[in-house]
């Protein structure tokens, strides 16, 4: 069966600013969330990503294409709507975050997990007061509460616009602390997805990579890439 997809309907594509921000017309009109929301972003920043999303599509309508809208929906249509239950469920991730298990071999691998997380693990407790814990193995290390109680208080403080971002971020990376470093500016988000993906690395190193794997981690790469970006287009400075 052929997959239904919306035609593109409109000419023009222009911003108007309004009283919360921008908003992207389409031959005049506001783009809409799915939820019927008015799609109004705070800086033109992310309004001029959105307005290219929608410029760039041609007589077929490809959402896929459009990450910096679809994040914008999840942000006004989810977010704003249950920004508390967002923030615990990112906050969770530190319980067990993808930093603090380690391998318990080869020593090549550990060392190189070492090299990778252990500077961004003190960034963190540095910069947030929040030290964590380190296992090995699988076996699941309680961290200390008042550190996972800073940790969720930074992102308590993002906008809606921002903590969608962050979600993006983290359930892709696995972990709160790399996302953190990414926002803050800790390391470029290139350089933190490949330390993120250490073990991956090295298990193909050692036993190859079929193409249905790595078109996947391409996939995601751009994922955390594009979140990364759609957090710069926040910034007003």
């Amino acid at each position: 069966m052929t997959q239904w997809r919306a035609k593109r309907f409109w000419s023009e594509v222009s911003l108007e600013e309004v009283a919360k921000g921008f908003s992207v017309l389409l031959d005049g009109k506001p783009v809409q969330t799915p939820a019927k929301s008015k799609l109004v972003v705070p800086t033109q920043s992310l309004a001029d990503h959105i307005a290219a999303e929608w410029d760039a599509q041609e007589e077929t309508i490809y959402p896929g294409s459009m990450p910096y809208t679809r994040m914008t929906n999840s942000a006004i249509d989810k977010v704003t709507l249950q920004f508390s239950e967002v923030v615990d469920h990112l906050a969770a991730y530190a319980e067990t975050d993808h930093l603090c298990y380690r391998a318990e071999g080869p020593n090549v691998l550990v060392k190189r997990q070492a090299d990778a997380w252990d500077p961004l693990l003190a960034w963190a407790a540095k910069m947030f007061n929040a030290p964590l814990t380190v296992a090995t193995g699988v076996m699941f290390v309680t961290q200390p509460s008042n550190s996972l109680e800073r940790l969720k208080e930074r992102i308590t403080r993002l906008s809606p616009f921002q903590l969608a971002a962050v979600h993006d971020l983290i359930s892709i990376s696995g972990s709160l602390v790399a996302s953190l470093a990414v926002i803050h500016r800790k390391k470029a988000a290139d350089e933190v997805w490949k330390l993120c993906r250490v073990d991956e690395i090295w298990q193909i190193e050692h036993w190859g990579e079929d193409k249905q794997e790595q078109a996947i981690s391409e996939r995601k790469m751009v994922d955390f890439l594009h979140a990364a970006h759609y957090f710069d287009t926040l910034r007003l400075l």
